[in-house]
């Protein structure tokens, strides 16, 4: 008898609900469910959520995927941008450990992996978040075939060469986010140099995100003003003026926010961001990613590595050919070698 009165007091409710919606709404059309820029981020940590709220901010998406495997972090993460969705665009936003939520992405984003122990080889990292990937690709790849994959775990070159072997899809669609936050710390501290707006001042760093990065100062430009016809010693070490301090503040910068603050955030999920919008707007824009290098610049490994790449719907639709002088080419070329060595002893 209890069990039918609180049926009756549900159905009841129900029905005086959709009363509601019947007096306030004429329906012409069923509303369609995907807005055609559907996003899934793979790993709600501080890059993945900061990379999030960059997109749903800046109005790159409006319909986003979280996936993890911490339940309770996960719930509240969508909730917590869910009750923010009066301050967005009408922003669509769903959570679950369930790969099956990612279908239909266009753009799939990787920020999800294991952190280096102490003591612990690069070698060894490499293996445990190959590992890792493992278990997410061949998820992502089911549901979403199509999409351009973003990989920003790290190491990152080497992570999207192994997402490119596990995932079996065109290179062209898979896209490590490289030295786009490089590139976006050089130019940054060209700014604080010059007093001139860091999207003023044109630089590159290529080759991996990380240590063996290389600054491409014969390109560095201030309005088509090549700094090195000005400064023929620019970057290199009898250069009076020491340019080349800007590179070592650049790679170390991450371990120096790391100390100060423990992990970064902020400047990468704006970097993720900012490919995404590329990508999903067909932008033909130019980006330093992570991309298939083999036979550029004299490579002979199965590598990925930054260069300016323009990035379209389909993922990356060309690879600039910067020219490079002599020494930078062979630091590429030896950051090249490095990538393939850590690569050889990955266990697929």
């Amino acid at each position: 008898m209890k069990k039918s009165l609180i049926y009756l007091r549900t159905k009841t409710i129900l029905n005086s609900k959709m009363a509601t919606v019947e007096k306030l709404l004429l329906p012409i059309q069923q509303k369609a469910d995907d807005t055609g820029s559907k996003v899934t981020v793979v790993g709600t940590g501080q890059v993945g959520m900061a990379a999030v709220f960059s997109m749903l901010t800046q109005g790159v998406t409006n319909n986003i995927a979280l996936v993890d495997v911490m339940e309770d972090k996960l719930r509240g993460e969508m909730m917590d941008l869910q009750h923010g969705c009066a301050f967005m665009s009408n922003a669509k936003i769903q959570a679950s450990t369930d790969y099956s939520i990612s279908a239909g992405s266009k753009v799939c984003v990787v920020t999800a992996g294991v952190r280096q122990r102490e003591g612990e080889s690069r070698l060894d990292l490499v293996q445990r978040n190959t590992d890792v990937l493992k278990i997410i690709i061949p998820q992502l790849v089911k549901y979403s075939p199509n999409a351009v994959f973003i990989i920003a775990s790290n190491p990152v070159d080497i992570l999207t060469y192994v997402t490119w072997r596990i995932s079996g899809l065109p290179k062209h669609r898979i896209i490590g986010s490289g030295t786009n936050l490089d590139s976006a710390r050089f130019r940054y501290l060209l700014s604080d140099k010059l007093g001139i707006a860091p999207t003023s001042c044109h630089g590159y760093i290529i080759g991996e995100h990380g240590d063996s990065s290389v600054p491409v100062w014969s390109g560095v430009n201030i309005a088509g003003v090549r700094l090195s016809d000005l400064n023929p010693k620019i970057g290199s070490d009898e250069d009076p003026e020491k340019w080349r301090q800007m590179h070592e503040m650049v790679v170390k910068s991450a371990y120096e926010i790391i100390k100060l603050k423990g992990y970064t955030s902020w400047a990468i999920g704006l970097s993720v961001s900012q490919l995404t919008r590329a990508i999903l707007s067909n932008a033909n824009s130019v980006h330093p990613v992570s991309t298939y290098l083999k036979g550029e610049h004299g490579i002979e490994e199965d590598v990925f590595l930054s260069l300016p790449c323009v990035l379209g719907r389909g993922g990356v639709c060309d690879v600039i050919r910067q020219p490079l002088t002599d020494s930078e080419r062979a630091q590429l070329q030896s950051s090249a070698t490095l990538m393939a060595k850590v690569q050889a002893g990955i266990n697929f």
